[in-house]
């Protein structure tokens, strides 16, 4: 396996392979990827293809470091450093995603009853952003993703689906990450939102982003995509 990383590319998965053990059926063993390699570069926005069930977004988790591979590598461009998040430990995988790995995944998890505002701010003033500033680039983006402001002061919990997911989307793009691992973000939403989140994609693409991401819409993949990996290709024997 290698340890560094070609200029350039932000992230390098190696040998990697995934599978699970199904207690309640028996112990039977699910494998989903084997002896997969992928790249993914500055500027670049990889398109996850293959049907439901190939392993898209258990790769993203992968990545992500949320499933730990049975093989393999992940590493990332940290900084000045490269981490393979595969055997990192669990206070470098937290510092490589407050810093470096934005994730957006299909759903919306955050602490209850905190306000919509206070969510999409936190990850700036954890980086030591201004509370000001913080405050100021937080309520542009919930503006520019047609958030209410009436609505910034409350939990999304009870929020739509597709104003859920605009929030999700508002905590992640909040900040400018070097990687982002996008699982299906354009899902829940309706044509004008959907322009809007592939506009911002575009955005960190060009500013120079390397981008993995899934999207179920065939316009998005389109609009975002640089090139395409087939999971298909690559699915366990």
């Amino acid at each position: 396996m290698t340890t560094s990383l070609e200029d350039g590319v932000m992230m390098k998965a190696e040998g990697l392979a995934k599978s699970f053990v199904l207690h309640n059926q028996g112990g039977v063993r699910l494998d989903v990827f084997s002896g997969l390699d992928l790249q993914v570069s500055r500027g670049e926005c990889l398109i996850l293809a293959g049907p439901s069930g190939a392993g898209k977004s258990s790769l993203l988790r992968s990545l992500y470091a949320n499933y730990k591979p049975q093989a393999g590598s992940v590493l990332v461009r940290h900084d000045d450093t490269v981490v393979d998040l595969c055997s990192a430990e669990p206070y470098e995988i937290l510092e490589v995603r407050r810093r470096t790995l934005g994730y957006v995944s299909q759903f919306l998890r955050v602490i209850p009853r905190v306000p919509t505002i206070d969510l999409v701010v936190e990850p700036l003033t954890v980086r030591g952003v201004d509370p000001a500033e913080a405050r100021e680039r937080a309520g542009t983006l919930l503006a520019r993703l047609r958030i209410p402001e009436a609505l910034w002061g409350l939990p999304p919990a009870t929020f739509s689906g597709g104003e859920q997911q605009r929030v999700n989307i508002a905590m992640t793009f909040v900040q400018d990450y070097p990687i982002l691992l996008l699982d299906e973000p354009t899902a829940s939403l309706d044509l004008e939102n959907r322009r809007t989140v592939t506009d911002l994609i575009d955005e960190a693409r060009q500013r120079g982003a390397a981008i993995v991401g899934i999207f179920h819409d065939a316009e998005v993949r389109a609009a975002v995509g640089t090139r395409s990996y087939d999971l298909t290709e690559r699915k366990a024997a």
